[in-house]
Formats: C-alpha cells, sequence, structure tokens
C-alpha cells in the first residue's frame, strides 16, 4: 500500500437511486413507500422551464410533510450555468433540515463543486446546522470526464460520483440507440475459422470512460454510482447493463422507473454464495496466519493476502445491507 492514505467518504448504502420529477408531487409518496435507497428529488432535466420555481416549492413540501423514514434524501439543483441553480440552494437547503444531499449536475471542473460548497457551507452556517449535506457530482460530460481526477478530490463533502450516460453521450457525439444501452455497430469482428465463417461480438462503447471515473472515485474514496438505463420496458438489459458496472466495482445504479429498483437491489446486493465464499477466504486464510504461511490454497485456487482484502470488501458491503 502507498503511505498515502485517503479517507473514505462517508458510508451509504447506494444500490439503488430513484429518480423523482420535483414537478410530480404525486409521486413523492410512491417514492418514500419504495424499497430505494437513495431518492433524488430533481429540479433539472425533468422539470420544465416553466415549472422549476413550484418543484421547488413542491420538493420543500415533500421534505418536509412526507415520512421519508430511513432513507437517503438527496436534491438534483439545476446546473452552474443556468440562473435557476443558486434559488435551488439558497431555497430548498435551507428550508429543509431532512435533506441529507445535493446532486450537482454537468460538473466540468473542480471550481464548479467549490462554488455549491461555498453556498451550502454559508446556509449551514447561518442555520447552525449540524447535520453536514454532502455531495454527488454527475460526470456527464466531456469536460468532466477530462478533469474527473481533480474533480474527485474538489471537495470534503464529495461522497459519490454518477456516470450520466445520455449527456455524456451527447457530448462526446457518441451514436447510441437507448439510454445506457449498447449500439450494435460497437463490435468485434473475430478472425475467419477453417471453413472461413467469422462471428460479430457486440462490446460496450461505455466501458472506458466507467472505468475511468470508477478509479477516480476508488483512488479519492467516493462511492461510483452507474447512471441510467432508458428503457424501462427492457428489465433483461438493464439489469446485464447494472451487472456490467458492478463487475467493475460500481456500488450502485439510478432506477428511472420504480420497476429498475428491484432489479439495481438484486444486482447490488452480494449473494449468499458470494458471502459464503468470502468468509471461507477469509477463515482459511486466517488458518493459514497461524501456521506461519502467507498463501493457501482453497478449493484447487491459490489465495493470498490480496484475496483477503477482497473477500473483505465485499463482506463490508454485504454488511451495510443487511445492517
Amino acid at each position: 500500500m502507498s503511505f498515502t492514505l485517503v479517507e473514505q467518504a462517508r458510508a451509504r448504502l447506494q444500490r439503488s437511486e430513484l429518480a423523482v420529477p420535483g414537478s410530480n408531487p404525486g409521486m413523492f409518496e410512491k417514492a418514500a413507500k419504495s424499497k430505494a435507497d437513495i431518492i433524488f428529488l430533481d429540479c433539472e432535466d425533468a422539470v420544465a422551464p416553466d415549472d422549476k420555481e413550484q418543484a421547488r416549492k413542491n420538493i420543500i413540501a415533500g421534505l418536509n410533510e412526507i415520512d421519508w423514514g430511513t432513507k437517503t434524501l438527496m436534491l438534483r439543483i439545476n446546473g452552474l450555468d443556468t440562473h435557476y441553480m443558486y434559488r435551488d440552494v439558497v431555497d430548498i437547503v435551507e428550508a429543509c433540515p431532512r435533506l441529507d444531499m445535493i446532486l450537482i449536475p454537468k460538473v466540468g471542473v473542480p471550481a464548479d463543486v467549490y462554488a455549491v460548497d461555498m453556498l451550502v457551507t454559508q446556509i449551514e452556517a447561518a442555520k447552525k446546522r449540524e447535520k453536514r449535506i454532502g455531495f454527488e457530482v454527475l460526470i456527464e460530460t466531456a469536460l468532466g470526464m477530462a478533469n474527473v481526477e481533480a474533480i474527485a478530490q474538489s471537495s470534503k463533502r464529495l461522497e459519490a460520483m454518477s456516470f450520466g450516460v445520455a449527456d455524456y453521450a451527447a457530448s462526446t457525439r457518441a451514436r447510441t440507440t437507448v439510454i445506457g444501452g449498447v449500439n450494435p455497430d460497437y463490435g468485434v469482428l473475430s478472425d475467419k475459422d477453417a471453413e472461413g465463417n467469422r462471428q460479430y461480438f457486440w462490446a460496450d462503447q461505455w466501458h472506458a470512460a466507467q472505468t475511468r471515473m470508477l478509479v477516480a472515485c476508488r483512488a479519492y474514496g467516493l462511492r461510483p454510482i452507474d447512471g441510467p438505463f432508458g428503457d424501462f420496458s427492457d428489465p433483461d438489459g438493464y439489469r446485464a447493463a447494472a451487472k456490467r458496472a458492478a463487475v467493475l466495482g460500481y456500488e450502485g445504479k439510478w432506477a428511472i422507473h420504480p420497476s429498475q429498483i428491484d432489479l439495481a437491489n438484486e444486482v447490488f446486493t452480494p449473494s449468499e454464495a458470494e458471502v459464503t465464499k468470502a468468509r471461507r477466504v477469509v477463515e482459511a486464510m486466517q488458518q493459514a496466519a497461524k501456521e506461519g504461511k502467507g498463501a493457501v490454497s482453497l478449493d484447487g485456487r491459490l489465495i493470498d493476502i490480496a484475496s483477503i482484502r477482497m473477500a473483505e470488501a465485499l463482506l463490508a458491503k454485504a454488511k451495510t445491507v443487511t445492517g
């Protein structure tokens, strides 16, 4: 390990992140009763310009009047390039002590996060708030991805990053068929076999971007979260996208429809078989340590100190789910 130790962000369960438009308060109660780990009430893309002011009022009423239980509540503000953003922060943060986090969209440079941090810090001081609001940022532009490592270090409030695939596709001029989906033209053609036949394999065009954001998150103690999958009538496609992200090391995924919540919770919850295997790895390594060994064989495979780190990480994730 490096001599440089990075402080980890506050731990929160974030397998599923449900998006709820602030302009549709009729959805608030249903969201509160859902199984989503985190709910973000949206002032940005899901709200038309003429509805922004009313959406703020709806969110303030919802945060203060609805019983949200122990859910983490997050507010997605408008972008810093709009005149809506400062009122989102001032009006809602001042009036809503129940709020846990702010989701900052289209972050391009560290100064974007600094600007929101300054506003929130002043509000907390003025209101004498003891609970410190956390930040999640959306990496959804080429500029944001180019500066992702610097953004990851921009604020002590920062807890997580989400990969905003839709706006990222627009920013990079990528060709895509569905938000978060893959394109059949992005693939690999195999060499010819003995009979001259060739096979074509689809690939994931978002893999490189997701990996880069993931590394920035893990390097600086943040939670990496995968963004939306637009076709909520395709649960198999959603599950496949979620599994790809989970395998990389992501902690959760957005749900833009209630039907996607259970899918996200399922994929990002370690299975019973995985937990059992991890416990066996820990037990085997503990026995090896007693015998003065640095490695040991388990089920015909070599395990060592790196194996125990992976096992402990999985068990820690399982513990956050079970409480």
